[in-house]
């Protein structure tokens, strides 16, 4: 480089960096590139796209170059593809995206066959799949994300939503023959291609997870019937649910993220029946003048249903869980455990 070249300084995320180059694509490459991307990781990249229409020249310039020196120095040669995979999610992403991405595209972790799921609501997902056994039901909600999985669980008939989660809770691994009756259930009601290895899925956690997701009146039904045949089993998804009192346990930095994010009057419902470690703690995220506002309500409020109150700590510890999968968020769950 000349002595004389002006040098442009990248001031960008990864992520616009990424955006600036498929705004460099034809319209037909940007689209197979976004064909091979999770929904949320379009959401992040159109996004993206939208914020760099306007970049100079130079700065084009300049992320061309960075980017054509790392394809120099970095091949897919000599390098193992997971640690490949891996660095070019966490420079296009940042840290904590990119463990949210990698924990459910890798295949120690999971598969995802039926993808295309991601993409749809869960009205149309549940009418999809409630005529089917409850089996192929559980295998594709162990699929979705943890909120959708409870909105889809939320629509099945009562009396088979404790079957499902039953199913979920006891899958472990599922072998080649079942993800290939799987596909040719999925087939009869729409394309979709899978690899026919032995995939990971299911499994208490993730049934606590979706758990975690639905309204308490359903959440008690549910483990009420599961423990009438399986009392261990009941005992485990609910050890591994992340309740509210679990909030306690971490740190000040992500319980202030989280407050900013509440609805005040759920707040205050959901206060009014915390212990006081956990109302102190919380308060102690909040500015003076806002804790005093809260406490101020609370006591303007009187006595509440416990309903009313279980309901409201749902609500919250539904955002935290869509902040936690998201990366915004670090909660430390039953046990210490961080979940993100």
């Amino acid at each position: 480089m000349a002595e004389n070249e002006e040098v442009v300084e990248i001031e960008l995320t990864g992520t616009q960096k990424s955006a600036i180059l498929m705004m460099l694509l034809g319209e037909d490459e940007a689209s197979e590139v976004l064909k091979h991307l999770t929904p949320k990781e379009v959401q992040h990249l159109g996004t993206a796209m939208y914020s760099v229409t306007d970049v100079d020249q130079d700065m084009v310039n300049a992320v061309l170059d960075e980017f054509l020196g790392i394809i120099k120095q970095q091949t897919g040669l000599g390098l193992g593809a997971g640690n490949y995979i891996k660095n070019v999610l966490t420079k296009a992403l940042g840290d904590d995206k990119a463990q949210s991405v990698l924990s459910r595209i890798t295949p120690a972790s999971s598969e995802r066959p039926i993808e295309i799921l991601d993409w749809m609501d869960a009205r149309s997902i549940s009418e999809l799949i409630v005529d089917e056994h409850p089996q192929i039901i559980a295998l594709v909600i162990s699929y979705l994300e943890y909120g959708l999985a409870a909105d889809v669980l939320t629509l099945l008939p009562q009396d088979l939503q404790p079957d499902v989660v039953r199913r979920i809770a006891t899958l472990e691994t599922v072998q080649p023959d079942a993800i290939k009756e799987l596909e040719r259930v999925m087939q009869r009601k729409f394309q979709a291609n899978t690899s026919l290895r032995a995939s990971k899925i299911g499994g208490v956690q993730a049934a606590a997870k979706i758990m975690n997701f639905t309204k308490t009146a359903m959440e008690q039904r549910i483990l009420k019937d599961i423990k009438k045949e399986n009392k261990d089993l009941m005992t485990s998804i609910q050890d591994n649910m992340f309740v509210f009192d679990n909030l306690i346990m971490s740190d000040d930095r992500s319980l202030q993220t989280l407050l900013r994010s509440l609805e005040q009057e759920a707040l205050v419902l959901a206060l009014k029946g915390a212990d006081e470690a956990l109302r102190e703690k919380l308060f102690g995220c909040m500015s003076s003048r806002a804790a005093d506002n809260i406490k101020d309500e609370m006591e303007a409020l009187g006595p509440v249903r416990l309903t009313e109150v279980q309901e409201a700590q749902k609500e919250i510890i539904s955002v935290a869980r869509k902040m936690a999968d998201d990366g915004t968020i670090v909660l430390a769950g039953r046990g210490g455990e961080e979940m993100v």
